[in-house]
């Protein structure tokens, strides 16, 4: 009598269809591509080549991060380059197997530098159209206001944006979060609601979990980017289970970027255990250790997850998009369809 063998949950992580939700494009700019693109604007980079940049991802704080990261961002100058590092971040996330991507994008770091808003949106928009039609990959754009700047100043990005605002599916609040909190920026996300777009914010990562709470009562934001400190309050974390607010996890960045010292270490099982809405994603893939299912394979390795917390994470990956109904409905039955051919089990 022959028993059949269950799959594999690491394999089936890897292969299931999946959105990611927690992505910023200017953190997608591989050392390759960046110095590619320093040739072809002639922009000197600090760097004397890409294996001297890899070295620097040595990171101790987000700040150490986020000084080299706007450093690289300065060969970003023409739509072609827009176009070209959206499109090389597409082909990793589908060979990850994401089928849907929502992508943040921070147009001050480029219009400081004299780069026009419509060359930034043009040259994504170029790079999301050809991403679709070569890998049937859907996505959409988050503009991310830089935190560590002045609520005035983000005013005026979203004055430049304004014109566009059919184009653009969301705002988001990134950057520094120390001594920054979302109530910095009430008055500008109360504009952002006026303009009938969903807000996420980035809360909870080196932040204490009240920036979650203001980030939900004062910006009205409908997913917390990270959130992993919210266990610190358990109050707050059964409010967030309670209430299906998503939390846009980025393991590998949280360890790069020492909000926990190892993954063994990482909140994220006792999240999933009070119920959160979790999703798993890559943050700043070039500069973090990888894409997403390189954040598959490393929290597997932590903790061993079995092939219905996979699916859990997968759907809620859909769930918690900003895609229509019917859109995740189709995305949902193909992840049900995958989980089925393979004989593994699903949530209800």
């Amino acid at each position: 009598m022959s028993s059949a063998i269950s799959p594999d949950p690491l394999q089936l992580a890897l292969g299931m269809p999946k959105a990611e939700l927690h992505v910023h494009i200017e953190g997608s700019l591989e050392p390759e591509l960046a110095f590619a693109l320093a040739r072809r604007n002639g922009v000197a980079l600090p760097y004397a080549d890409e294996g001297a940049l890899k070295a620097a991802y040595a990171f101790d704080s987000l700040q150490s991060f986020l000084d080299l990261y706007y450093a690289c961002a300065a060969v970003l100058l023409t739509r072609a380059d827009f176009r070209d590092l959206m499109l090389a971040y597409l082909q990793r996330a589908a060979a990850d197997g994401v089928i849907h991507a929502e992508i943040f994008f921070d147009p001050q770091t480029h219009t400081a530098r004299g780069v026009p808003f419509a060359t930034v949106l043009d040259g994504l928009e170029d790079g999301l159209a050809e991403g679709l039609a070569r890998h049937g990959v859907s996505g959409r754009l988050i503009l991310c206001f830089l935190r560590h700047l002045s609520e005035e100043a983000c005013f005026a990005a979203l004055a430049e944006a304004e014109p566009h605002i059919g184009r653009i599916h969301g705002f988001g609040l990134d950057s520094s979060e120390r001594g920054n909190p979302p109530s910095k920026f009430a008055r500008l996300f109360a504009r952002c609601r006026e303009l009938g777009k969903p807000v996420v914010a980035h809360a909870g990562e080196e932040g204490p979990p009240a920036y979650i709470l203001e980030a939900l009562e004062v910006l009205g934001a409908r997913r917390i980017d990270h959130g992993v400190r919210a266990l610190e309050d358990p109050t707050l974390l059964t409010r967030l289970a309670r209430d299906g607010v998503p939390l846009t996890v980025c393991p590998l960045s949280n360890v790069r970027l020492c909000v926990f010292p190892e993954m063994a270490r990482h909140s994220l099982p006792v999240l999933l255990a009070a119920g959160a809405k979790v999703t798993l994603n890559s943050d700043d893939p070039a500069y973090f250790g990888g894409y997403l299912n390189a954040n598959i394979r490393a929290v597997q390795a932590a903790f061993g997850f079995n092939a219905a917390t996979w699916y859990r994470l997968a759907r809620n990956s859909f769930e918690a998009s900003f895609a229509t109904d019917e859109e995740k409905a189709g995305w949902i039955a193909r992840l049900d369809r995958y989980f089925a051919a393979a004989g593994a089990p699903q949530l209800a």
